[in-house]
Parts: structure tokens; C-alpha cells; sequence
């Protein structure tokens, strides 16, 4: 049965590449994966373009394990050098746009779901997430189909780890930052112009330390990565801009890093979303202890994911790397595919049968 289901899983996955999926616009895509569940007899319930499904013999009164990954993907980058829609392999690799990230992952928790669906006496229930908006942490994502679900005890998320288990991932919170001074014409003195006022700022973000570190995600990183101000060379700006990067540890929650900026930047700052917070899962659970013994190895995470709208524990978890997502030319090996679905079927099997 494995077999036949990973076989059809690839086809599947080349199906999804095949089908443009960016953000908001997964109605494709979305389609596909409820023709899945048709052909495995599986019911299922679509909220905007996240299908849903739960394992046969749900029982309210055992806990709940959610799997989820998106089908949602990114547009392509400028240097493709391949048709990013084009699903073909060469030399055991699969290319297209979303095969690493995260196709490959969604098709093998797909595939593993449907191999316990029928399957009774399960210690704990299933649910399936396929879900969009993911890329652009959209109000339609999963955090949209999170009030129609049951109380999850934890999460695996379906992302590209090299099947290792990412125990904790950054949050992350977009500041607007604000510095003022005194428009003038350029050929006058002025002290107050905003653009020099900002090296002070640059220089705070730049050497800025939050005290607590985390053993997993390691410091608190704060980046500037947009400046705009100006809009004719004779005229001081009265303000210029700036966009902050903050990548937020597990020892922090995002209100806790807009109190501290907010009260000592020499700057003024808005954020654009406080929800996208840090996520983890204890190394003691009993998921990530089954890992463990099957010869994974534990890290902590850079990169957001879906993990971010959570509110239980959860574990990041799937085939293809990481390094590959948003790259020209994406791929994913089939061989990862094959061993993502080995893995995650024998992980679940130490916990749930």
C-alpha cells in the first residue's frame, strides 16, 4: 500500500506543480487534492482553498494530531532558467515551482493520512490541513480554518527539514519606523534633517542586543532592510522611513519585542502584525522523543511557517531542504519523497497505533 501511495503522491505532486498556485489564487490547485480524497473515499470540507478531512473513526473523546502543509506557492524568480510549471524529472529530481517548497511535503502528508484513514482503534485522531495563503500569511490561510477544528493536542508541519525535526521556529514581526525632522530647502542649514537623524537609528537596530537567548534559535535578530525618504535633491524630507526585519526567539512573545523597540529605538515604530509568534514543541514530547530514537536529529528553525498562527505544540517536519525554497529551478529528489512518507508513516505509527 505504501508503494501504490507514494506513486500516486509524485503523480499527484507533478499534478500540483503543473497548476499555478500563488497566494490567494489556489483554487487549482485545491481542486486537485479534494479529486485525492474523492478517489480514496475520503470526505472532506473545503473552506476558501484549505481542504479538510479527518480520519474515519474520529472520537471526541481521544486527542487530535493535525497535519498540515500549503499549496500555496511563491511567483517565480527572474533567473528560472526552466518553465516554472513544467513538472519533470532529471536525474531523480523533480523541478517545478513548489516542488520543494512544499509540495513535496503536503503530497507525503497526504499520503500518510490516507494510510491510517480507514484504520480503527487509533490511540489518537487525525485531521488533514491542506492550506493556502501560507506565502503571504494570508487572512484565508490556516489560521482562517482554525475555529472549525477540534482542540489539537500538537501539530506536525509539513515543511522542507531534510526530514529532521525542527523543534522550534522564529516568529517574526515587521516594524514601520518613523524619524521626523524639519523639511528646508537643501541650500539652507538645517540640524533637524530626518536622513541624518537616521544614522542614530540605523546604528541602535544595528547593536541592539535582547538579553535572553534561546538554546534552539539562538538571539533575537534585528535587520533594516528598506530606507526611503526624499523626493527631489533640493528638498531635507521632513520624515524618512525605514523597514525592520525582527526575527523573534521562543523567549520572547512579539508584544514583549514592541514594548521593548516601541520604549528605546530613537525612533517611532509601528508593526504591521503581532500574531506571527515564535512556535515550539518540548524535546521531551513523546513525538519528537520517537524522532529521536529513529535516528533524527533536532533544531531550531529561521525560517516562519504555518506553525506561526498555532497555538499548541508543534513539530516542522519534512522532505527537501529548506535551502532550495524560493531558489530558481526548484526541486525536490524523489528519493526525499520516498523516505518523507517511510518516515512520517513510522513516526505516527510509534504514536498513534
Amino acid at each position: 500500500m505504501i508503494d501504490k501511495l507514494t506513486h500516486n503522491a509524485i503523480e499527484l505532486l507533478k499534478n500540483l506543480i503543473a497548476t499555478q498556485s500563488f497566494s490567494t489564487e489556489e483554487e487549482g490547485t485545491a481542486m486537485l487534492i479534494e479529486q485525492w480524497f474523492e478517489s480514496e473515499n475520503i470526505p472532506f470540507k473545503k473552506l476558501q482553498n484549505n481542504v479538510i478531512a479527518y480520519n474515519k473513526h474520529f472520537d471526541n473523546n481521544k486527542p487530535t494530531i493535525l497535519l498540515n502543509s500549503h499549496h500555496d506557492t511563491v511567483k517565480p524568480n527572474l533567473a528560472y532558467t526552466k518553465d516554472p510549471l513544467n513538472a519533470h524529472i532529471e536525474d531523480g529530481k523533480l523541478f517545478g515551482l513548489g516542488s520543494n517548497d512544499a509540495g513535496g511535503c503536503l503530497v507525503s502528508l497526504i499520503a500518510t493520512f490516507t494510510h491510517f484513514y480507514n484504520q480503527k482503534n487509533l490511540n489518537y485522531n487525525l485531521v488533514i490541513v491542506a492550506s493556502a495563503e501560507e506565502e503571504n500569511s494570508g487572512k484565508n490561510g490556516l489560521n482562517s480554518t482554525l475555529a472549525q477544528l477540534p482542540e489539537i493536542d500538537f501539530a506536525i508541519v509539513g515543511e522542507p527539514t531534510l526530514m529532521q525535526l525542527a523543534i522550534a521556529e522564529k516568529g517574526l514581526v515587521v516594524f514601520e519606523g518613523l524619524i521626523k525632522g524639519t523639511p528646508s530647502h537643501a541650500a539652507h542649514p538645517n540640524d533637524d534633517n530626518s536622513i541624518y537623524k537616521t544614522i542614530e537609528a540605523l546604528e541602535w537596530f544595528r547593536n541592539f542586543k535582547f538579553e535572553k537567548t534561546s538554546e534552539v534559535l539562538g538571539d533575537v535578530k534585528m535587520t533594516v532592510t528598506q530606507i526611503n525618504a526624499g523626493k527631489q535633491h533640493n528638498v531635507v524630507p521632513a520624515e524618512t522611513h525605514l523597514v525592520i526585519d525582527v526575527r523573534v526567539n521562543d523567549k520572547y512573545s512579539n508584544q514583549e519585542i514592541y514594548d521593548t523597540i516601541s520604549e528605546l529605538a530613537p525612533c517611532d515604530v509601528t508593526p504591521r502584525s503581532l500574531r506571527l509568534n515564535s512556535s515550539s514543541i518540548d524535546i521531551k514530547h513523546p513525538i519528537v522523543q520517537a524522532g529521536i530514537a529513529m535516528g533524527r536529529t533536532t533544531y531550531g528553525s529561521p525560517t516562519l511557517s504555518d506553525q506561526s498562527v498555532l497555538s499548541c505544540q508543534s513539530l516542522k517536519l519534512g522532505p527537501g531542504d529548506s535551502t532550495r525554497s524560493h531558489s530558481a529551478d526548484e526541486f525536490i529528489y524523489i528519493d526525499e519523497i520516498k523516505e518523507g512518507i517511510k518516515i512520517y508513516v513510522e513516526l505516527l505509527k510509534r504514536m498513534i497505533v
